[in-house]
């Protein structure tokens, strides 16, 4: 017994230094906008695309990553994934083109989130402890990204400004390339095969047979489609509405600090109340911040109190999404089945980034996509509340609706 708690708690600290360290690095993308776009003589449509296609080849490939880390071990595809993540850096730094952003902010980074984020990592950590400690084991693994955005985007702003926007991304490549070793210490074991499991095909025909999950994953992209475009184009936002710089820095590393909490409390609360109706109201919460941030009158204070609650709900989504998918479905596919939901999520993300670009450079102005996000946040709670966490009952292929 005392092995199995050494080899959670491992587990679960690796998995978090490795999804801080993913995470942490992605969160300063944003920052680059202004300066990469301005020397490049770009709108800020060409560096937003590229993004949102970082965020939807994240998510298509999110599945595949999963299936093969159930199969096979979270170590070997976060080795790959860092590898990846590493190389899209540097290639990034050296592009000067709009294809050479895309290929590398958009495909090998894309690419590399997959293997080193949320889907590999909590399927291992839901594997490796007890069911009625997993809600609370995935808020800490996932605070633990949260973390990483805090502590990491000081620094990527101090390395723009100390190196500039390039060589900046040099920097970067060489601190992702610490997931490497890291992944490789990771030793999760894939659930040994019984014969009540599933196959790899009838788990997808089960879960694709579920109302519930479907609204699962139509609610998560709700969540991609607001976190990515704030965290891609707030500090563009609040420049542009004369606020200086730093204080768009401040804002997201607030996001990343109160996300601790948030994310931990969601993961402690998610073992002990309804999953699905804490996340009707962490959406309907969400909705009512963002309507005050855009509508209020505009100032440093009023920035700094939005990224303290959107911090306190920003990721706490992850922890809820995949304790219901672990709960309804189990483990044996669980990073297979929580990367179809977060798939979902990416595409949210893609539409929110790339509609802010869009938008901005149609306009001059983010309104449009301020009143999407308001809207989603409302669909998003009533999705929500129409979910059943109650297991499946296979032996008799009960059509309960999750």
């Amino acid at each position: 017994m005392a092995h199995v708690r050494n080899h959670a708690l491992l587990l679960i600290t690796l998995g978090s230094l490795v999804i801080s360290t993913a995470m942490g690095l992605r969160h300063g993308f944003g920052l680059f906008m202004e300066p990469l776009s301005s020397e490049l003589e770009w709108g800020r449509g060409v560096f937003a695309f590229a993004l949102a296609l970082q965020n939807l080849v994240w998510g298509l490939s999110q599945p595949f990553t999963g299936a093969l880390a159930d199969r096979f071990g979270a170590a070997k595809i976060i080795v790959v994934g860092g590898l990846l993540y590493a190389l899209g850096l540097m290639f990034m730094s050296l592009s000067t083109s709009a294809l050479g952003m895309t290929m590398s902010a958009g495909l090998l980074i894309g690419l590399g989130l997959s293997g080193t984020t949320f889907s590999v990592i909590l399927g291992a950590v839901g594997r490796a402890v007890a069911p009625e400690k997993r809600s609370m084991a995935m808020g800490i693994v996932s605070a633990a990204g949260s973390f990483g955005q805090f502590a990491m985007l000081p620094g990527t702003l101090g390395l723009i400004e100390w190196l500039g926007w390039a060589a900046a991304l040099m920097a970067m490549a060489a601190i992702a390339t610490i997931i490497i070793p890291l992944g490789a210490m990771l030793r999760d074991t894939p659930s040994a095969k019984t014969a009540a499991d599933l196959s790899l095909k009838d788990a997808l025909n089960e879960a694709a047979g579920q109302k519930g999950f479907w609204l699962l994953c139509l609610g998560f992209f709700v969540c991609g489609f607001q976190v990515v475009f704030i965290a891609v184009h707030l500090p563009g936002y609040l420049f542009d509405k004369g606020l200086a710089v730093q204080v768009g820095t401040t804002v997201l590393a607030l996001v990343g600090l109160f996300n601790i909490v948030g994310t931990y409390t969601a993961g402690w609360m998610g073992g002990i109340w309804s999953k699905p109706k804490l996340l009707t109201w962490l959406y309907l919460i969400r909705g009512v911040v963002i309507t005050a941030f855009v509508y209020l009158p505009l100032s440093p204070i009023s920035a700094y109190v939005f990224g303290i609650a959107m911090g306190l709900l920003w990721l706490s989504t992850v922890p809820l999404t995949n304790g219901i998918v672990a709960s309804v479905f189990g483990v044996r596919h669980l990073s297979m089945l929580g990367g179809i939901v977060f798939l979902f999520h990416q595409l949210g993300s893609f539409m929110g980034v790339w509609l802010g670009g869009y938008f901005y450079d149609l306009t001059g102005n983010y309104d449009t996509v301020w009143q999407i996000a308001i809207v989603l946040s409302v669909v998003a709670a009533a999705l929500h509340w129409f979910i059943n966490e109650k297991p499946l009952e296979r032996n008799t292929l009960t059509k309960a609706t999750p």
